[in-house]
């Protein structure tokens, strides 16, 4: 399997498919999961003739099971070691919901000419966690909760999440797929309890206001507005307004994990700014 060994030993796994003279498009997957959870689009993207990446964030899935680094700035830093081996220029970065916010925390770093657009879906930016400063964010409490019940039984807590909000399970007439369900918690399972723990943390509590203002490159903002994860009115619908070439778009009643439900839409919407 292919990895990358960062400057602190961490092996990172990634996935680099389809031609290598071709566009990049780099999918960077939310908590607790993989880059399995971008099967979708990297099978459909990687038949629109675009060169496909997806990596294992450091404490997830294949790549190492780190007990430090579990926080932003390494996980940007890990992001540019991968750009830089790969030798990606002009990619395309999407991340959906804490793979948003490394996203958002890449991008904003990243060296000239590595990235030529960013799409960020259901993602935590620009910041969860309630304060003085964020009013309309989720109390701390909220994320303490999730930080105990991962300690605790990770393994049904994982069960919980996958089976009830994350992709609107919960909801009176959804159709659930047992499938995707159990997709989510073998993907949660391949990682690492510590980097878990840490990363909640991470996504909950960074503040990404300032990369979105510096961010140059066009941003996609997609948005379940039945998100009830990543609630939209702290996130996407703030975020819109700090970044300089942003892009809005929500659909109605769609979930956090919109882009396993409904790939199709998601995909075209991706295809469509990418190709904009």
């Amino acid at each position: 399997m292919p990895f990358i060994t960062t400057s602190d030993g961490t092996e990172i796994f990634y996935k680099d498919w389809g031609p290598k003279d071709a566009q990049p498009i780099v999918f960077h997957h939310g908590w607790p999961l993989s880059a399995d959870d971008w099967d979708n689009q990297m099978m459909f993207f990687l038949g629109q003739g675009y060169r496909v990446i997806a990596h294992d964030r450091r404490g997830h899935g294949r790549s190492t099971q780190t007990d430090t680094g579990n926080e932003m700035d390494t996980y940007a830093a890990d992001v540019i070691a991968l750009a830089a081996a790969l030798d990606l220029k002009g990619a395309v970065h999407v991340g959906h919901s804490t793979g948003g916010g490394e996203v958002a925390h890449y991008v904003a770093r990243a060296e000239a000419g590595r990235v030529a657009k960013a799409v960020l879906i259901g993602a935590v930016p620009p910041v969860m966690v309630k304060s003085d400063a964020n009013p309309g964010g989720l109390p701390l409490e909220v994320f303490d909760a999730f930080r105990a019940q991962t300690a605790a039984n990770r393994a049904q807590f994982f069960l919980d999440v996958a089976s009830g909000p994350f992709y609107g399970y919960n909801r009176e007439g959804a159709k659930v797929d047992q499938g995707v369900i159990w997709n989510w918690w073998r993907q949660g399972m391949m990682g690492g309890i510590k980097a878990h723990y840490d990363c909640i943390k991470a996504f909950s509590e960074t503040d990404f206001t300032e990369d979105l203002k510096t961010i140059d490159v066009p941003v996609l903002l997609l948005h379940g507005e039945d998100d009830q994860i990543v609630p939209i009115a702290d996130s996407a619908l703030i975020g819109i307004k700090l970044l300089k070439h942003g892009t809005l778009k929500t659909h109605p009643g769609l979930p956090h994990g919109m882009a396993t439900t409904h790939p199709d839409i998601v995909n075209a919407d991706l295809l469509a700014f990418i190709q904009g």
